[in-house]
């Protein structure tokens, strides 16, 4: 099944431009959404409590939704089609409706719609007064959102979307629809574009796009106007400088010496051509040439993408085993808020599904009616039931990625209902799921890796026979650490009957022990069913025994929180970069960020951990950097190590190196407004003040990072870190901040010369990142930033780059950019 980017990608390549006398159609070539979707329709909006009936419409032109508000002073509330994570339709969506207790015939009319506003998740409910209107809605969200999808997946062409851009702008300047737009018409423009002009400066730009006189602007005129408003002079001087030797055209020989050398370009002769030819707009062949509006494209266009990979394939090796891996892990993700009081519901496992997760977490614990239910234990969270859970992760496990989950499970139910659970999962997951006979199993040697178990659910849970075993081996070994160690302090001059009796002395409390140990073992011997220790095969959680004193068998995981994971790192991290070369280790959040904070990620991945649990529903640091982690390889969900964390690797772990990042930041491209908390744009005088925060966020490879000598020019500030001596819970940071551009978050220029340092263990840069925070200079350093870019810096191209812009829950403004040059300069 295709993603929803590569639909949207799909229809966007298709569509054609539409003009102002007909853009309340947003046609694409055979794909259009009708006019009807536009007019107010009476929907009911369902929610557990009521149903109430509303007026609702599409809107095409700038992609949204709209509903009726009974609110005090809103009257419409929108749903923009950017901030919508999924819309599912008739059955689909039947979960909710069986959930609010609501008549059968209404599945056929039922439009769910998630989305996030206000830095958190929304859903709403619709049911159509009838089939022909549902359809009607259905086609036209269907259309549009995979349109809009496409603007931001880098799959369309910049004319499609300068289109979309000018259509939507016309509409909203273009209040009262007489297709003419006066002065004061375009005085507001410039207010929504984040602009400032003095009157008279905007009073000359109004009378060139007025080319007839009329003291209007039709929609040809207004394309004119905001061309003009769009003119880059800081591209047009690189132009300059690429083409001047060549009388100031851009062919393919100086295309080619900008890309090698500027771009520092990875393409072959045969596809620089290609690359060249596809964008040059002036002659053919040999004497072809690039405008500069062709270059201008080029540089926008996914050709010169900052993220190589973002065409959505899977590029590396996949049939290693899965312990060279790292997988997009997320944690309690049944709970879509708050970790003591929030809401456990089945929106956890589809969200992070749908977005590239392949490691879920259930809590499972007894319920009524022999139904194993999930929540956080000890808490007031609401509970959801196992069955409903896997019938959700069954029927999105493989729509995004088709590499395999990993359902990570505590089990504190009794015997009874984990033959229940047991069978459930058998059930639901059919032949996906892996299981094997708990006797006569074969010895694993190696772990199988992603490309074997393609579409395959494991259970990944403590066994408790294995552990026990474990734990028996663990007291063995220390106890006979323990007697040599003894018997090594014996002094020669101790009399042989003090050795005597001493012996006899040692070998009583052995006795005891053994005699405790074992009277203890068959009170507590394990409870666990063998119907669900059936289903432990790759994935056999245990009880970390530290890295030395067991040897743990390919398939023995085990767990630690972050507290332990910290401890273990600061005490033997060599020996948890060897473990973790042919073993799993998943890391988890420490209990008291009761908030679901999130850790820094990559601090666990440079020790080599795999399975890095992040709380999804919390959009913080460490949910970016997750996230930018996992959009590499096709964001199928898994991202081959480094090979300096991969076996014989070591010789690479003993190489240090230290780097300059140099950025140049250039200028940005219409910012986005700040927005009210139901979504609509913060409209007022007071135009936006930015400047720009770059920040490296490196692992703690050691106790003295890299910091220049101060006879070296370098902007930046010094590598901070909120750890402690003892525990690394954060990584460092080495940040710099540009000037302000006042009265301008539609096209400001910094033009402002940067270098970061920093340094390298193993020539490991993907788990370095860098974050680009777009800031408003009125706000406080804790209010959240206009725009954020976040990316491994390993990852990154060089040379001349947009970034595109997101907000902070990592919902991409479809026309927002950062226009920087990248390039990493290594010192040693």
């Amino acid at each position: 099944m295709a993603s929803a980017d590569q639909k949207g990608s799909s229809l966007l390549s298709q569509a054609t431009h539409s003009t102002g006398a007909d853009h309340q159609n947003l046609t694409s070539g055979d794909i259009s959404v009708s006019h009807e979707a536009e007019k107010w329709t009476s929907m009911l909006i369902e929610s557990e409590k009521k149903s109430k009936e509303v007026k609702g419409r599409i809107d095409v032109d700038n992609g949204q939704i709209l509903y009726e508000s009974k609110k005090k002073g809103i009257a419409v509330r929108p749903v923009p089609l950017e901030c919508v994570k999924e819309m599912r339709f008739g059955s689909d969506a039947s979960y909710y409706r069986i959930q609010f207790k609501r008549p059968e015939d209404m599945e056929s009319r039922w439009i769910t719609i998630i989305f996030i506003l206000d830095g958190s998740y929304k859903t709403k409910h619709f049911v159509a007064p009838n089939k022909d209107t549902f359809e009607l809605w259905r086609t036209s969200l269907e259309k549009l959102y995979a349109i809009r999808l496409g603007l931001v997946s880098g799959g369309g062409n910049n004319k499609v979307r300068d289109s979309v851009w000018e259509k939507q702008y016309w509409k909203g300047a273009d209040q009262d629809g007489d297709q003419k737009l006066e002065f004061s018409d375009v005085q507001s423009l410039c207010l929504r574009l984040n602009l400032h002009y003095t009157e008279e400066e905007l009073r000359k730009l109004f009378k060139e796009a007025d080319t007839h006189n009329r003291g209007y602007l039709d929609f040809e005129d207004y394309r004119k106007f905001v061309k003009s408003l769009k003119r880059r002079p800081e591209i047009q001087s690189i132009f300059r400088k690429i083409s001047e030797g060549n009388g100031g055209k851009l062919d393919y020989t100086a295309f080619g010496k900008f890309m090698r050398g500027s771009q520092k370009s990875k393409l072959n002769d045969e596809e620089l051509k290609a690359s060249f030819s596809k964008h040059a707009d002036v002659g053919q062949g040999p004497d072809a040439t690039m405008s500069e509006d062709a270059f201008v494209d080029f540089l926008r266009s996914e050709d010169n993408a900052v993220y190589p990979e973002r065409n959505l394939t899977i590029i590396q090796d996949m049939t290693r085993p899965i312990s060279e891996y790292y997988v997009c892990s997320s944690h309690n993700t049944y709970l879509i808020g708050h970790q003591l009081v929030g809401v456990s519901t089945i929106e956890g496992y589809i969200r992070a599904l749908l977005h590239g997760c392949r490691t879920v977490e259930l809590d499972i614990y007894d319920g009524d009616d022999d139904q194993p239910m999930v929540f956080h234990g000890k808490t007031f969270v609401s509970k959801v039931s196992v069955r409903d859970i896997c019938q959700a992760i069954s029927k999105y496990a493989f729509m995004t990625s088709p590499y395999p989950i990993m359902i990570s499970a505590e089990i504190h139910c009794g015997l009874k209902q984990q033959d229940i659970l047991a069978d459930i999962m058998h059930r639901t997951f059919g032949d996906s799921l892996i299981s094997a006979p708990v006797k006569g199993r074969p010895k694993i040697t190696v772990l199988p890796s992603p490309e074997d178990l393609r579409g395959k659910v494991l259970l990944k849970a403590k066994n408790l026979h294995v552990s026990a075993q474990l734990e028996a081996l663990r007291a063995q070994n220390e106890a006979k650490a323990k007697a040599q160690l003894e018997a090594e302090s014996s002094t020669s001059s101790s009399s042989s009957s003090e050795s005597s009796i001493k012996g006899e002395l040692i070998s009583i409390k052995d006795k005891l022990r053994k005699k405790i140990k074992r009277k203890s073992g068959a009170e507590n011997k394990p409870k666990m069913s063998f119907s669900l220790a059936s289903l432990l095969v790759y994935t056999v959680g245990v009880k970390c025994h530290g890295i030395k004193s067991v040897q743990y068998a390919p398939e023995q995981i085990f767990s630690l929180s972050e507290n332990s994971a910290n401890k273990l790192i600061k005490q033997s991290m060599s020996d948890l970069v060897k473990h973790t070369q042919t073993h799993m280790v998943r890391v988890y959040p420490k209990g008291t960020r009761v908030n679901s904070s999130n850790y820094e990620p990559h601090i666990y991945w440079a020790a080599g951990a795999q399975v890095v649990a992040i709380n999804w529903q919390t959009f913080d640091l460490g949910y970016m950097i997750n996230h930018a982690m996992f959009q590499r390889n096709g964001r199928c969900g898994y991202v081959l190590k480094p090979p300096a964390l991969r076996p014989n690797g070591r010789e690479l772990l003993s190489q240090k190196t230290k780097h300059f990042l140099d950025l140049t930041v250039i200028s940005a491209q219409q910012l986005p407004l700040p927005r009210k908390k139901d979504g609509q744009e913060l409209i007022n005088k007071n135009i936006v003040d930015p400047f720009v925060e770059v920040s490296l966020h490196i692992p703690i490879w050691t106790h003295t990072p890299f910091v220049p000598s101060e006879t070296e020019d370098v902007a930046y500030s010094p590598a901070t870190t909120t750890a402690t001596s003892s525990l690394p819970s954060s990584a460092e940071t080495v940040s710099f901040r540009t000037g302000v551009i006042k009265n301008n978050g539609f096209n400001p220029v910094w033009q402002e010369e940067l270098c970061l340092p920093f340094d390298c263990l193993g020539g490991m840069k993907e788990l370095i990142f860098v974050r680009f925070a777009v800031r408003q200079a009125k706000d406080d350093d804790d209010d959240e930033p206009l725009a954020v870019y976040c990316a491994p810096l390993g990852a990154l191209e060089h040379g001349f780059r947009h970034l595109p812009l997101h907000d902070s829950q990592m919902s991409q403004h479809p026309f927002s950019t950062l226009f920087v040059e990248i390039n990493i300069r290594d010192i040693e």
